[in-house]
């Protein structure tokens, strides 16, 4: 059977004093007066003092990077992130040579922008499967996601654009007796 708490335990518990009971009226007169004789409110349970922790741990590798993997479409990027000069190097190629368009480039760098650490990091990223602009949105995805593992404290404003989240939109698969996934074999009447 398990053992009943006495209010003196319960007390000990709390680290509070245990109050000796009193009868039914006496104690509603007194917690009646009480408030309006010191002037002050019902004392609140003790404020604690010590500085709040972060939510997630820092996870680092034994080189002091962090390390993520980001998708989408057909797009896996294997990216690790270490405090830098800002150099952002893709498949052995710097960005601007492996993502050519501009637009790529400024997708790339999005999470860095919304964190305000543009230049901070260096950023090795090898991406394979699908086209640049899947393999471009799984950079962007690992990027994030190392971000947020090297410094817990940018999840928040990381995880609110939506950098996150995995782009779960993948092209439809083809279906039999269509010419693609919906659209139909050219009609003939004659």
């Amino acid at each position: 059977m398990a053992d009943k708490k006495s209010l003196s335990d319960l007390g000990s518990l709390t680290g509070q004093q245990p109050e000796a009971p009193a009868t039914a009226p006496e104690t509603a007169a007194t917690e009646a007066a009480a408030p309006e004789a010191t002037g002050a409110e019902a004392p609140t349970a003790p404020v604690n003092t010590q500085p709040e922790a972060p939510l997630r741990e820092q996870q680092l590798d034994k080189y002091g990077r962090a390390y993520a993997t980001g998708r989408r479409k057909d797009a896996v990027a294997r990216v690790w992130l270490k405090p830098g000069s800002g150099k952002i190097t893709v498949n052995g190629r710097d960005q601007e040579v492996y993502f050519a368009r501009p637009t790529l480039r400024l997708v790339i760098n999005q999470p860095f922008g919304i964190t305000e650490r543009t230049g901070q990091y260096d950023v090795v990223a090898t991406v394979k499967g699908g086209g640049l602009s899947g393999q471009a949105g799984a950079v962007l995805h690992g990027i994030a996601q190392a971000l947020s593992r090297f410094e817990p404290v940018l999840r928040t404003a990381v995880k609110r654009e939506g950098f996150l989240t995995r782009d779960s939109r993948v092209v439809e698969r083809k279906k039999y007796g269509r010419a693609k996934a919906r659209r139909s074999f050219q009609f003939s009447k004659r």
